[in-house]
């Protein structure tokens, strides 16, 4: 892809989206694009039809999502389901509309099932029942990557889905309200050594950076630790959701980025499904035999003689995978705190596993560089810093 061609960003002040830009940048791509919630809706069709028209990007990465924790989860079912669904739709329709030819669309691993063989391959989608306690989310991330999946079979496009494992780092959501499991763990953590410490200082700069429902550094002492306790807050101790027992695996956001862009640029939907069944059919032969992946022959619907293909997806991740439990060892040594870390098992668990397999990803020329004990520091050295 030319070094100047525009590329938008959907979600550029995200976790992964603010990463991406990054790294595009980095990469010499500095014609990007890119608007907050506030400058564009994007479950609103009609503003996303006036902004493709407008800015008439060449290549799309769609990685705004409406996101949260197990909590969110379960308290806004239908936001979840629908405002994911509205923003894909939106997006994925204007970018085939407006003739963008490579998009990159970022979905979760939370689409398999919950009790699916691990680790879990790309073959294992819709084969049994979802986790309930994010069904709707995961239901609106595999209709983005099936409806990438079937614009690239019908029209020939480039319209890659990746499917990230947790993800962590910069730009992280630290609210306590609707934040993921890791970030949620280490202000939690950070906020019990601060109350144990009286450093109350220190407790109203990260209430007045993130208030807990309305409550900010500037509210009486009593008000802030009774909002905190709601959440599992003491005094030198802390009490998290679950058994402990469930397996995680996590993903430096910065690797994720890295990950993204190398998949963008550089894979093709021919490369993920095979080139000798899929291309030779579906786009353009040059003069010499060789493919032009440049201009698909338009031909559309669906071809029998390549049988059926589906799970175009990729998985990406580590592969490596540790317990809620030894994550929170991890996270109390970093933070310092010397209290106690107690689990409510009469909260839910989750998913107990959900180890993925990277063996299509490391195929296609990609793998992680950030290990999890220095990504726990980087993260809460980023944290620390954004309190200042």
């Amino acid at each position: 892809m030319n070094k100047n061609a525009k590329i938008y960003v959907a979600g550029h002040r995200g976790l992964v989206g603010s990463a991406i830009w990054k790294n595009l940048m980095q990469r010499g791509y500095i014609n990007l694009v890119g608007r907050t919630h506030q400058q564009l809706d994007l479950c609103d069709q009609t503003a996303v039809r006036r902004f493709f028209d407008e800015e008439q990007p060449e290549a799309v990465v769609l990685a705004a999502a409406f996101v949260g924790g197990i909590m969110a989860n379960s308290l806004y079912r239908a936001d979840f389901i629908m405002q994911n669904m509205m923003m894909q739709c939106n997006v994925i329709g204007e970018a085939y509309r407006h003739g963008v030819q490579r998009l990159l669309f970022l979905g979760s691993t939370c689409i398999y099932p919950k009790n699916a063989p691990q680790p879990m391959k790309e073959e294992c989608l819709l084969t049994s029942p979802l986790e309930y306690t994010n069904e709707e989310y995961a239901i609106a991330k595999i209709a983005g990557l099936k409806m990438c999946e079937s614009y690239n079979l019908q029209y020939g496009t480039n319209y890659i889905a990746v499917m990230p494992t947790n993800l962590y780092g910069p730009n992280d959501n630290f609210h306590l309200e609707n934040s993921h499991v890791m970030p949620a763990m280490m202000r939690k953590i950070y906020l019990a050594r601060l109350i144990h410490e009286g450093d109350w200082q220190k407790i109203a700069v990260d209430m007045n950076k993130r208030p807990v429902e309305g409550v900010d550094g500037s509210s009486q002492h009593e008000d802030i630790l009774k909002v905190l306790a709601k959440y599992g807050i003491y005094d030198n101790r802390v009490v998290l959701w679950g058994t402990g027992t469930p397996l995680r695996e996590f993903l430096w956001s910065e690797d994720m980025a890295d990950a993204s862009v190398h998949m963008l640029l550089n894979v093709n939907f021919s490369d993920i499904i095979g080139i000798e069944k899929y291309s030779s059919v579906h786009y353009g032969a040059t003069t010499d035999g060789t493919i032009d992946r440049n201009h698909s022959t338009g031909r559309g619907g669906a071809i029998p003689a390549l049988g059926e293909i589906r799970n175009c997806h990729i998985n990406v991740g580590t592969g490596k995978e540790l317990t809620i439990r030894q994550l929170s060892e991890l996270v109390t040594k970093v933070v310092g705190f010397e209290g106690t870390v107690e689990f409510d098992a009469s909260k839910p668990d989750g998913t107990m596993r959900k180890l993925i397999d990277v063996e299509k990803l490391h195929s296609l020329g990609w793998t992680h560089k950030v290990e999890i004990e220095e990504g726990v520091q980087k993260l809460f050295d980023w944290y620390r810093d954004s309190l200042r």
